[in-house]
């Protein structure tokens, strides 16, 4: 589901459409489609890693 979003948002798309256009597939809410906040919270998770790895390599 990273994966998508990242490519979602590399096409300038709102957090609310990224949401949209993504389906949570495990789980309990399997099918559903995530909160624009989780989506926020997954892109800025991602951010802080690809931030961290940098500083050690």
């Amino acid at each position: 589901m990273l994966a998508v979003a990242l490519h979602l948002c590399d096409q300038e798309l709102s957090l609310r459409e990224i949401a949209e256009r993504l389906v949570i597939s495990t789980g309990k809410k399997k099918g559903q489609h995530p909160s624009a906040a989780t989506v926020m919270r997954m892109l800025r998770n991602h951010d802080e890693r690809a931030l961290e790895a940098s500083d050690y390599g």
